[in-house]
């Protein structure tokens, strides 16, 4: 059973105006019982209301900080809702920023196992396929050094590779080609592609409608921190690029 259940979802952010009084100034407050004058709160998702269930293949599309990393990062369980409620049922796989549960003191061979528990999986578990991620990702002469010294793309390709060799009945995938090689991510898009047959469900989040309509058959456009449209997927983009929405991309208050 895999099933993704968010109901009358409200999510708060923060942002102080002057940083370097923050702690200082909301210690004063505190004490004092006083309205804190220095914090700007503001809904970054509000009346969420979404279901997905088995052979849900949903592209969640809309223009930078419209709200979509913020809600997978929901559902994974890095943010918690200010109001409503999220449920999740089954084995989740998210493929969201790049080396999320890295030690970048630790070995690219430690990481290995580490990252695997942070998806669920135990060391016993984990060691079988240590040799298929290596070979996948292409980091075999680099395996065994920290991989603080990795590059961005490096990174990215190891974190791929991890999450992609655990068996997701739920797959979570948030623009991950944004770094890597042009053979690397060759290779990666068909191992993608076998994950999206494979998984019950997956939630894509990309910039590229045409990728969208290829791989998925629901949309979900978000906007402002609000669903604006959600169907199938043919029709969402329809009205998503009839509305120009996409000819444009407005600065957020956040990285959302």
């Amino acid at each position: 059973m895999a099933r993704i259940s968010i109901k009358d979802v409200r999510l708060e952010f923060q942002l102080f105006r002057d940083k370097g009084l923050r702690f200082k100034e909301w210690l004063i407050n505190f004490l004092t019982f006083k309205r804190n004058e220095n914090v700007i709160k503001f809904d970054v998702l509000s009346g969420i209301n979404l279901e997905f269930n088995v052979g849900d293949r949903a592209a969640i599309f809309g223009l930078n900080g419209a709200g979509k990393t913020t809600l997978m990062k929901l559902i994974a369980g890095i943010y918690h809702p200010t109001e409503g409620s999220v449920e999740v049922e089954g084995r989740l796989t998210p493929l969201l920023e790049t080396g999320t549960g890295f030690n970048p003191e630790l070995t690219g061979r430690e990481n290995i196992i580490m990252n695997g528990a942070f998806f669920g999986q135990s060391r016993k578990k984990m060691e079988p396929l240590i040799e298929n991620i290596i070979e996948f990702s292409g980091l075999r002469e680099f395996i065994d050094s920290p991989i603080k010294y990795y590059s961005t793309g490096m990174v990215s390709r190891l974190a791929f590779t991890i999450a992609t060799n655990i068996d997701p009945e739920i797959l979570i995938v948030d623009e991950v080609f944004a770094a890597g090689d042009h053979e690397f991510i060759g290779r990666a898009s068909a191992k993608m592609k076998s994950l999206f047959d494979e998984s019950k469900i997956v939630l894509f989040v990309s910039h590229s409608v045409d990728l969208c309509r290829e791989l998925c058959n629901r949309g979900v456009w978000i906007s402002k921190g609000i669903v604006r449209m959600d169907g199938d997927i043919g029709e969402v983009v329809e009205a998503y690029l009839h509305s120009g929405e996409h000819l444009g991309q407005t600065e957020s208050k956040a990285a959302v």
